[in-house]
């Protein structure tokens, strides 16, 4: 939800389980708009994220437990620069670059499930 009280949609694969992190979007050449992956770590941590092999430019919200975004950043295609959250977050969500300046989301909005159901309430109850 953004600040404004108006939402934007995301249908998000989800990333749970290690291999399926570490994959990610890998040598994915499309990524189309509105879609994305979302990242579910079991901890909240600082998280690292590159972009080794990945032919698709992303940018990356990293969000904390309670679904606020703490940082919007962009990432180059190909790259093995480390891309680090700057606090400790529990999720991370790629999208298409410009995905999120496009439709108005910056830091300080929340990611709540379609439902309006917090991201921690729908992964824990599956």
């Amino acid at each position: 939800m953004k600040a404004d009280g108006s939402q934007v949609v995301v249908a998000a694969e989800l990333a749970v389980k290690p291999e399926e992190r570490n994959w990610g979007f890998m040598e994915r050449k499309t990524i189309p708009d509105g879609t994305g992956m979302l990242f579910v770590f079991e901890k909240d941590q600082v998280l690292s994220f590159w972009m080794k092999n990945t032919p698709h430019p992303l940018s990356i919200a990293y969000i904390d437990s309670k679904g606020e975004v703490s940082d919007i950043l962009d990432m180059t295609p190909y790259s093995l620069e480390s891309i680090r959250s700057s606090r400790s977050v529990r999720y991370a969500l790629e999208v298409p670059q410009g995905f999120f300046k496009a439709n108005g989301i910056f830091v300080g909005d929340r990611v709540t499930c379609r439902d309006g159901r917090s991201l921690k309430e729908i992964l824990t109850s599956e």
